[in-house]
């Protein structure tokens, strides 16, 4: 009963120790890199969808009802100002021009003859032998006549001028859009016949946020550049870069943007009115706390970095990171530039481990990264 009793208390005595050795601090003799947070200027950019407009982009439509007689230039063709685009039957506007043209005859006519009445009746007067009142009747037809030659001269006008819309012309240097409308269809006016396009240089319309709109106008009054850079459909970039031209005057209530609209030159003439594509910009960050990703892990949407106390013991920090750029993290609130951080073995280590750091510099970080040297400007 007695080496039962001591048995008993030799193995209690065990696992008290055993439970009180996992309280401990472990150990872990491998060493594990570990660097420190640099502070450097940095660049990173911000894509935007973007809607694509041509520099001049219009709907040519008929103003006049009637067959379309010829189509002078084809879909997709790049044509001149005052070129010719389409013929419209003309016979009929050119019936009516000539019976306008008859009508001013002749409303010339009777006011010529009426001048003359004016003249007699104007000399019976002096003499005596009509009254002034006749004077006035014969003033007032004479104005009555004068003011139909002046009617039938508009509607000469408005006949040449129908007459002139049988002849569609364009409007600018540009190229064809669709036609529906093939020679020989009737049209009526308002009729869609085709659009033109000047797509020389075109322009982006994409929005963005207030507080970016803000921090652009900021860098815009610092002096500092606003170009931009135009990545198309199938991810290649534009070989023009372009630059913002103009904002709009007002932000938009319901989803609190306001619309950019930036120009690009587009002399090969790639880009169409229509297309899509995103407008690239690049942005300055000044003075930014850098971090590597690949130090980081999350827990229930927050950031996390395990930090190393001088006596190298790990410890659990939560971060708040400000931006993500290839690789790395510009980080708003956390960590300083002293502090000491596990850059590779995140998996592998836990709170209260204590471990043997292998210090390695962020610059040689940097500079195994890709691209590493467009991702900062200058080191402080």
């Amino acid at each position: 009963m007695k080496n039962k009793f001591m048995y008993l208390s030799v193995w209690t005595a065990l696992f008290i120790s055993a439970c009180s050795s996992d309280k401990k601090s472990i150990v872990n003799h491998e060493k594990y890199p570990v660097t420190n947070p640099i502070v450097m200027d940095t660049t990173h950019t911000h894509d935007y969808v973007a809607n694509i407009h041509s520099l001049q982009h219009v709907e040519l439509r008929a103003r006049v009802k009637g067959y379309i007689e010829k189509i002078h230039a084809d879909e997709g063709e790049i044509v001149k100002a005052g070129q010719v685009l389409f013929s419209i039957s003309p016979q009929e506007y050119e019936v009516e021009l000539l019976k306008a043209k008859a009508m001013l005859k002749s409303a010339i006519a009777d006011a010529k003859a009426s001048e003359l009445d004016l003249q007699n009746v104007t000399m019976l007067v002096e003499k005596n032998i009509v009254s002034k009142t006749e004077l006035e009747m014969a003033q007032a037809k004479l104005d009555a006549l004068r003011a139909k030659v002046d009617e039938a001269q508009s509607y000469v006008a408005s006949a040449e001028l129908n007459l002139s819309y049988t002849v569609i012309k364009a409007p600018f240097d540009g190229i064809i859009g669709r036609i529906s409308n093939k020679t020989g269809s009737f049209i009526d006016e308002e009729t869609l016949l085709t659009t033109l396009s000047d797509n020389k240089k075109v322009f982006a319309y994409f929005n963005v946020s207030e507080k970016e709109y803000l921090d652009f106008t900021t860098s815009v009054d610092s002096g500092k550049k606003n170009g931009v850079v135009l990545v198309l459909a199938n991810n290649q970039i534009h070989k023009y870069k372009g630059c913002i031209e103009t904002v709009v005057g007002k932000i938009d209530k319901n989803t609190g943007n306001i619309a950019f609209r930036a120009s690009f030159p587009n002399p090969d003439l790639l880009l169409k009115h229509g297309s899509s594509g995103e407008v690239r910009i690049v942005k300055e960050e000044k003075n930014a706390l850098i971090i590597p990703q690949k130090a980081t892990f999350e827990i229930q949407d927050k950031t996390y970095v395990f930090m190393v106390d001088p006596d190298d013991t790990i410890k659990m920090r939560s971060i708040v990171p400000k931006l993500r750029i290839p690789h790395l993290y510009v980080v708003e609130s956390g960590l300083s530039s002293q502090d000491r951080i596990v850059y590779e073995g995140i998996q592998q280590v836990r709170e209260g481990d204590k471990i043997t750091p292998d210090i390695i510099s962020m610059e040689q970080i940097l500079a195994e990264l890709p691209k590493a040297e467009s991702m900062f400007m200058a080191q402080n």
